[in-house]
């Protein structure tokens, strides 16, 4: 049985771990992700030096980490949630002192080989991964290959803007990650409620003097028309997303996860009604759109992932 090493950077926390042929997490660790960038990369690799000594030999190591970044050259390149971390080599770093080879892929990417190898996504020729957490990013298989275009950038769909104004995501008002992403959402609830309780409106989300896509969830779980109202905007504004990607790309499989898997109920009605208007008939037919199916453990499958099919990549 193969042994390989993932390595998960995020913005509050980085998790090392080891996992075999089938993603099974076998051993896992995590530090927070506060200090100068190599000073946690030290103590990522005394993690790791650690989990390596408890099992066979590693046959790889994969890292995912946000963008932007060069995966061929294993840099990370200053991603909006890791200030400082300009021009870390990142892979070299880790294959000079544990003598294996290491790959680098963003999160999107690295998900998307994930949900494709081991989730939602196995057995599709034409995927699209989609990030909806905070912000809302995506990964492309096509062809049963990764596609990640000239520099790394292919797939960021969450920069398209898709009204003149709206929520503010990555720096672009009325983006696709503005109106879908947690932080939007956020901003929506916020626009609706002031102006609902103008009206004289009653909503639990009054209550709330910060929002945030979680609690506009739990209310609309409850029945809470103001939260109820938001997710229906959302899932109108992610239908029209995918509608792009659908009949741009012809997918046979979309994947979302994160906000999706855990409020889809609340958001597929309303985008599957903008995906029957917009799409091409032909195309919408061979195309499922599932909820993600790893879970809180993407993170740590999507590095091993990235370790196995590296010199694929």
């Amino acid at each position: 049985m193969k042994h390989y090493l993932g390595i998960d950077i995020g913005g509050t926390k980085c998790a090392v771990c080891v996992g075999d042929e089938s993603a099974n997490i076998l051993d896992r660790s995590q530090i927070p992700t506060t200090g100068d960038p190599l000073d946690i990369l030290d103590q990522l690799l005394v993690k790791a030096k650690s989990l390596v000594r408890s099992h066979a030999r590693i046959e790889a190591i994969g890292i995912s980490c946000g963008g932007p970044l060069d995966a061929k050259q294993g840099l990370i390149l200053s991603p909006p949630n890791l200030p400082g971390w300009n021009g870390i080599a990142v892979t070299q770093f880790f294959k000079e002192r544990l003598g294996v080879h290491a790959y680098l892929q963003n999160d999107a990417n690295a998900g998307a080989l994930a949900e494709w190898r081991h989730g939602a996504g196995r057995g599709s020729q034409h995927m699209m991964f989609c990030t909806m957490g905070t912000g809302f990013g995506s990964g492309l298989i096509l062809n049963g290959e990764l596609l990640d275009g000239a520099n790394g950038n292919a797939g960021e769909i969450g920069h398209l803007r898709l009204t003149g104004d709206g929520p503010l995501g990555y720096g672009k008002s009325g983006s696709v990650e503005g109106w879908c992403g947690g932080s939007g959402i956020a901003q929506v609830a916020k626009r609706m409620a002031d102006k609902h309780r103008e009206r004289g409106s009653v909503s639990s989300l009054f209550a709330h003097n910060t929002l945030s896509a979680k609690l506009v969830a739990e209310a609309a779980l409850q029945g809470d028309d103001l939260a109820l109202n938001v997710f229906d905007h959302v899932g109108q504004k992610l239908g029209r997303t995918l509608a792009i990607a659908i009949d741009l790309l012809n997918l046979d499989t979309i994947v979302i996860g994160s906000i999706f898997a855990r409020c889809e109920t609340l958001i597929r009605p309303a985008m599957e009604r903008v995906l029957a208007e917009e799409c091409l008939p032909h195309s919408l037919e061979v195309c499922t759109v599932k909820p993600a199916a790893l879970d809180e453990s993407i993170g740590d499958i999507a590095a091993i992932t990235v370790a196995q099919l590296g010199p694929t990549l």
